[in-house]
């Protein structure tokens, strides 16, 4: 019985992503059409029908596994173990003092095969 309600609804998807393609046309074209207007109209009707595009996405079944996949993000992000502030402010000393030294070992390279070749040039 579940399969049948799935084939139900994606049958309709089609015609939902034909209505989100319909709503953002209009909202683009309406954006030309109405150009003589006051921008914060003309941005406010584009927000207003990319808001409604996105709503009637979010009802198809790649917009509804879209929202069941943030959800699950925003799950595992709690999951997360943060490092703490004296971690990370060693960690970032770690990392300037690598730069660092491979700056100079990078600038003395240079400056040796720069040396090297004006000797070999003369």
């Amino acid at each position: 019985m579940k399969h049948n309600a799935e084939v139900q609804e994606s049958r309709h998807d089609g015609l939902k992503w034909a209505v989100v393609v319909a709503l953002v046309v209009v909202a683009v074209v309406g954006n030309s059409y109405f150009d003589d207007q006051a921008m914060l109209y003309r941005v406010l009707g584009v927000v207003a029908m990319c808001a409604l595009a996105a709503g009637v996405a979010l009802t198809t079944a790649k917009g509804r596994s879209l929202v069941e996949l943030a959800r699950s993000s925003r799950k595992e992000i709690q999951r997360v173990v943060w490092p703490t502030r004296p971690e990370t402010v060693q960690t970032t000393a770690i990392v300037l003092v690598a730069v660092l030294v491979v700056g100079l070992v990078l600038w003395l390279i240079d400056t040796l095969l720069g040396w090297a070749m004006s000797g070999i040039i003369g």
